[in-house]
C-alpha cells in the first residue's frame, strides 16, 4: 500500500489503520480445536471494500485556481450628449400636431460607441432619441468626420429611435424666405446645432478608447405587434395578432478591464409611438435605456431601432387600459424591453472577434409615378466571423429583417436595423406594396424590395469573413 494506506483514508476524514489491524487479527486468529471459525459475510464484504478503497484512493484534489480573465482584444470608447431642445419646438411624427412642445418628461440623447479592432480599424455607431436621420445630415456629418477624424464613411452608422416625442428636424437647405417662418427657422437652427453635437460625441467616443472585450447574445420581447389588419375595405392601421413580427432583442456587450460593463447596445423592431402628448420624451426606448443604465455606474445603454415600419407597441394610448395613461404604458414597455436585455445578459455570451470590415452603398430606388429617383443607403458591417450588422435607411417594414436573417444565416449572427443614415418615409416590401395600405403610400416602384436586397447581398459579399 502507499502512504495513504499507512495513515488511513484521508479522503473521508476516517482513520482506518487501527480498525484494519484489530479486525484483521480477529479474523485471522486460529479457532479452538474442533470448532470452525465463522465470520459474518457482511463483515467480510465491508472489510474487503474498505481495504480496497484505502488501497486505491486518489491523492487529495488540489485547490482550484481561477481561470485567467478573457483577453481584451478590442478597444472601445463611449460618450453621450443631451440633444433635448432648450426651447419649445414643433414636434415630429404626427401630422395632426397643432402646436409646439409644452415641456419634457425625459431628456433626449445622442450616444456614440467607438470600437477599434486589433488591426487598428475603427468603427463608430451613433444612436439618437429622434425621429430620423435626414440624408443631408448624414452626408455632411460623414464628410466632416472623415476629414477631421480620419474615419471613412462606411465605418460611421447613424440610427434614430424614431420617437414621436422629439423635435421636428429640417435638414434641407432653406432660403431667406423660409427663415421668415419661425417654425422652419427654429427647426433648421436646431438641426445645425444637432450636427455639431453629433460630431463632438463621435470625437469624444474615439478619444476614450480603452482595452475592451465584446460579446453578443439575444433574447425575446413581445409587446410589438403588426399593425396591418386586413379588412373588406383594405388594410387598416390596427393591431393584427396574425401579422409578421420580429421579437428578437439583440444585445452587444462592451466590457473593459476587471469585467466592468461599459456599454450595452441593444435593438428591437417597434415604433416608438406609445405617446401622443406635447412633451419631449424618448418613449419606450428612452425608458428602456434608462432602466438598463440604472445601478450600473458609468455604463451607457444605447438603442438601435429595427425594421419597425409596420410594428406598433400594444397596448398604447391613454384610456386603452383602465387607469393607465400613455406615459404609464411607455414606461411599462420600456421595462419589458429592459428585462429582455437583462435576460440576454444572463445567457452564455458569444465572443465577438475582429477584424472589422464595412461597406456602404446607395442603390437607386424609383417611383411608380413621375418623381425623382432616390439614392437609398445600405450599410453592412462585419465583426470577424461572429456578427453581421445590416443597416437600412428610412422606415422599412419587418419583412426585410425576416428575409435577410434567413438569407444571410450562417456562422455569424445577423442583426438588421432600419432608420439608419436616411429618413425619407416608408419602404414597403413587395408584399406590402401589393396589399396597399398606409405603409405602401410612398409610391415606390415594384422593384423596391429586390433592389434593396440585391444591394445588401452585394455589400455582404465584400465584407463576409471566415475563420
Amino acid at each position: 500500500m502507499g502512504a495513504e494506506a499507512k495513515s488511513g483514508y484521508t479522503g473521508t476524514g476516517l482513520d482506518l489503520t487501527g480498525w484494519r489491524a484489530k479486525n484483521t487479527r480477529m479474523i485471522c486468529k486460529r479457532p479452538p480445536a474442533g470448532k470452525k471459525q465463522r465470520v459474518p459475510v457482511v463483515a467480510c464484504l465491508v472489510l474487503v471494500g474498505l481495504l480496497a478503497v484505502g488501497a486505491g484512493a486518489a491523492p487529495a484534489p488540489k485547490a482550484k485556481t481561477a481561470p485567467p480573465p478573457p483577453p481584451l482584444t478590442w478597444k472601445a470608447g463611449v460618450a453621450a450628449v443631451v440633444v433635448t431642445p432648450t426651447n419649445h419646438l414643433w414636434m415630429a411624427g404626427y401630422a395632426g400636431r397643432k402646436k409646439p412642445a409644452e415641456g419634457k418628461v425625459q431628456e433626449l440623447f445622442a450616444k456614440a460607441l467607438a470600437l477599434q479592432d486589433e488591426q487598428g480599424q475603427k468603427l463608430v455607431l451613433v444612436t439618437m432619441d429622434l425621429i430620423g436621420v435626414g440624408q443631408p445630415l448624414h452626408h455632411r456629418l460623414a464628410e466632416r468626420v472623415q476629414k477631421e477624424l480620419g474615419l471613412p464613411p462606411q465605418f460611421l452608422l447613424l440610427n434614430a429611435s424614431h420617437t414621436h416625442s422629439g423635435p421636428a428636424l429640417r435638414t434641407s437647405p432653406v432660403t431667406a424666405k423660409d427663415l421668415e417662418n419661425e417654425r422652419t427657422r427654429t427647426a433648421y437652427e436646431y438641426t445645425q446645432q444637432l450636427e455639431d453635437k453629433l460630431f463632438h460625441v463621435v470625437s469624444a467616443a474615439l478619444a476614450q478608447l480603452e482595452p475592451a472585450r465584446l460579446t453578443w447574445h439575444r433574447a425575446q420581447c413581445g409587446f410589438a405587434m403588426n399593425r396591418r389588419l386586413p379588412s373588406p375595405t383594405g388594410y387598416r392601421n390596427s393591431p393584427n395578432p396574425d401579422g409578421p413580427v420580429d421579437h428578437e432583442v439583440p444585445v452587444l456587450r462592451v466590457e473593459v478591464a476587471g469585467g466592468t460593463l461599459r456599454a450595452l447596445l441593444f435593438g428591437y423592431a417597434c415604433h416608438n409611438t406609445c405617446l401622443g402628448f406635447y412633451n419631449y420624451c424618448g418613449d419606450y426606448a428612452g425608458y428602456a435605456q434608462e432602466y438598463v443604465q440604472a445601478n450600473r455606474t458609468n455604463c451607457i445603454a444605447m438603442f438601435l431601432q429595427g425594421c419597425a415600419a409596420d410594428q406598433n407597441p400594444y397596448p398604447r394610448g391613454t384610456g386603452v387600459v383602465p387607469g393607465l395613461a400613455d406615459l404609464d404604458l411607455a414606461q411599462q414597455h420600456g421595462r419589458t424591453l429592459a428585462n429582455a436585455v437583462e435576460m440576454a445578459n444572463l445567457t452564455p455570451q458569444r465572443e465577438v472577434h475582429g477584424p472589422l470590415r464595412a461597406a456602404y452603398g446607395e442603390v437607386t430606388l424609383t417611383y411608380a409615378k413621375q418623381r425623382p429617383a432616390h439614392p437609398y443607403p445600405v450599410q453592412v458591417i462585419q465583426f470577424g466571423p461572429d456578427l453581421t450588422l445590416v443597416a437600412l435607411g428610412s422606415e422599412v417594414v419587418v419583412d426585410y429583417s425576416l428575409r435577410l436573417k434567413k438569407e444571410l444565416a450562417g456562422e455569424a449572427a445577423v442583426w438588421i436595423s432600419g432608420y439608419s443614415n436616411d429618413y425619407t418615409g416608408y419602404v414597403p416590401s413587395l408584399r406590402v406594396l401589393k396589399e396597399g395600405g398606409y405603409e405602401a403610400q410612398t409610391g415606390w416602384a415594384d422593384t423596391v424590395e429586390d433592389r434593396i436586397i440585391g444591394k445588401v447581398h452585394e455589400l455582404y459579399g465584400r465584407v463576409k469573413q471566415t475563420k
